[in-house]
Order: C-alpha cells, then structure tokens, then sequence
C-alpha cells in the first residue's frame, strides 16, 4: 500500500490494509523505524518526479499486511495532540474547528483503529491512559516526519533554502519579534525570514511537525514547556515580566487593587487555554503567601485584548511588561499591587534537535554564540 500526497490541502489521509487491530499496532511499531519511514529532511536527492504527485512506499511495513482496509485519518493524530494539550474535549473541538460531538467520534475512530483506549475520561480534566502515553510520541514523531518532509518537497526548485522560519505567540509577534530580529540584522545583513503568529499550543505543535525551524516562547520557571529535552533545545534571547495592572482612578490608584478580599473580591481578567502566561498566573494565585481575592469576569488567550479590557478599566489583568510600557509611561495603567505579584518571565528560542537547512542552523549558532557571550 502507499502514502499519498496531493490536492492544495496537503497530506489528508493514511490508508493500510490491515486484517485487524493487532495488525494495526504492528504497523505502528514498524513505522516508527528508520527504515519503514527514512528521514527525508536529511536527505540530499532531489525529488524531480515527485513534485506533482509523492508516494513514499512503506514496503517491509505493509508487505505482510492483508485483510480488510482500516482508514487511519492524519486529522485523528491532530485532534489525539489537541486532546493532550487542552485535556479537555470542548476546548480541543474549538481549537480543531468543529463540534464537540464531530470530535468526540474522531478521537473514538482513532482509538477503535489503535485497538486501546487512549484517554482516561473518568478524571477531570481528561488524562492519557498507560496506552495513550505510550501513543503520543508516536504520534508526534510520524506527523513531524510526513509534514517535515512535505516541506521538504514542496520546497524542491524553489530557492527557500535561505528562508528562516519562526513561529511564535501572538504578544511576541508583535512587539518582541520586530525589534528583536532587526537587532540581529545589524550584524548579519538582512535576513529572509518568515513568521507564523498562533497561540502557544499551536505554536508547539508546529515545532514538534517541522513545520517551523524555530519557536519563540515566553517561558516561566513554574510552567513545564510540553517539548522533550532529548528532542528540542533552547536558547534564551530576552527578558520579560508578568505584571499585574489596572487602570487608575482619578487619584491615579488602581481601581482595581490587589489583593482584594471576600467581601470585595477584585474583577480579574484572565487567559484561557493552555496559555504559559495563564499557567504561571495560575501558579503564582495558588501558591503565594497573599493569595488575591479575585472574580474572574472575562477570559481571553490574547495578552493584546486582555491590555484593552485592563485599560477600559474593566479589571486587573498580568500582562507584559513589554507590551504595555507606552500605557504604564502615560498612566493608561499602573500596577494593581505589590512587587511579590509580579512574574519574572524569559523569552527563549526553541529547536528540534534534527538537522536544519543551512541558513538555520547558521542563525541558531549565532543565537547560541550570543546567550553565551552575555551569560
């Protein structure tokens, strides 16, 4: 049987002749292989005949497979990786655009497929049984490898080898990439880059399928960054902080001030999702010694729509320090409390360790070069 490539969308759809369930999981073990499934990023051979029409012959692993034909969609890995980064069915079917209920049968397709259960849905939120554990970087690392080389092909006669791309959260698109690449180019000359804006989870996600060379990531000292460290390096390029802000009333005080109390909790503005903000918001909320007395009245996973809500004077909101200096200059917003709210945060590239085109891999040693003459 083949894997095929083609249509504007991309890669859609695995299909394997496989007798059963048993053959299925036999099938997944030999495509982990090197040699079922070769890494064609570090491949060098052009791929002249194949760039209208690419079948990657999975040979050996197919070969002695026979029976009826079970479908294995490309869409159940995305909404299995969703599912284990949200833990939650209704925020995965949002972020995968469709129903709770559409969603909720893929994940079932996929584990019928499997032949397991691969999430434990009598816990809240939602955790990875012993087989869905066991799945996940299997998963990743097929999906990483077929979109890895797509790229690679759709790249063949183009000149993008120059072309360094990045993916990053919104907030760092915005306001920490531009200065901080044109920093760069004072040295290097300018470079061709290219820059994919998404929230953190997508972020991760596009680095973990090789769809981007680098990451870049606000990272704190209480959230766990979901990229192994045998697979994935990082290097820090700038500093930040989280901090807790209001509008001022007419004496220039915060109207919403920290820490609040029972009786008159302060209305916060919160992130949703898996945001690493949020997660270190949430940290910092359970574990400090004056823990805020706090009302969440509005959520967003956007640091930008959370700065205008805080300005509007609708509640106290953590945000970067980065992103809201002109409000904090013109006393748009003034800290809500004192400095033991306040979140230190840094900015770090993040890799996969697998080789990377040249220009990359120039950039990321120069990347390196620099953490390394200012540590």
């Amino acid at each position: 049987m083949a894997l095929s490539h083609g249509g504007r969308r991309g890669l859609r759809t695995f299909a394997f002749n496989a007798g059963d369930n048993h053959r299925g999981r036999e099938l997944w073990r030999m495509l982990k292989s090197d040699a079922a499934m070769p890494n064609l990023h570090a491949a060098k051979s052009p791929f002249h005949a194949a760039r209208r029409s690419v079948t990657l012959d999975l040979g050996s692993a197919l070969g002695a497979l026979h029976g009826r034909e079970d479908i294995m969609e490309i869409k159940w890995l995305l909404d299995f990786l969703s599912l284990v980064d949200t833990r939650n069915f209704s925020r995965s079917a949002d972020e995968r655009a469709t129903t709770q209920p559409a969603f909720s049968r893929r994940i079932k397709a996929l584990e019928e497929w499997i032949g397991a259960t691969l999430f434990d849905r009598s816990q809240h939120p939602i955790e990875l049984t012993a087989a869905g554990q066991r799945f996940r970087p299997v998963a990743e690392e097929v999906l990483r490898r077929l979109l890895q080389s797509r790229e690679e092909i759709r790249q063949i006669g183009e000149n993008t080898e120059s072309t360094i791309s990045f993916s990053a959260t919104h907030s760092l698109s915005l306001v920490f990439f531009p200065s901080w690449i044109r920093r760069i180019e004072r040295d290097t000359g300018i470079l061709r880059t290219r820059l994919e804006s998404n929230k953190i989870g997508t972020c991760v996600q596009a680095l973990m399928r090789g769809e981007c060379h680098f990451m870049l990531s606000p990272t704190h000292s209480s959230v766990e960054m979901q990229l192994p460290e045998d697979r994935f390096s990082s290097v820090a390029v700038g500093v930040d902080r989280l901090l807790p802000v209001s509008a001022p009333n007419e004496d220039g005080e915060p109207i919403h001030a920290l820490p609040g109390s029972k009786d008159r909790p302060v209305d916060y503005l919160a992130y949703v999702g898996s945001a690493a903000s949020g997660q270190a918001v949430d940290f910092l909320l359970k574990h400090h010694d004056q823990a805020p007395v706090l009302q969440r009245v509005f959520d967003s996973h956007m640091a930008g729509v959370l700065k205008s809500m805080a300005v509007q004077g609708r509640g106290v909101a953590w945000l970067p320090e980065s992103e809201i200096l002109p409000e904090l200059e013109t006393g748009a917003l003034v800290l809500a409390g004192p400095e033991t709210y306040i979140i230190p945060s840094e900015i770090r590239l993040f890799r996969s360790l697998e080789p990377l085109p040249r220009a990359a891999e120039e950039f990321w040693q120069r990347m390196v070069d620099a953490g390394s003459a200012s540590a």
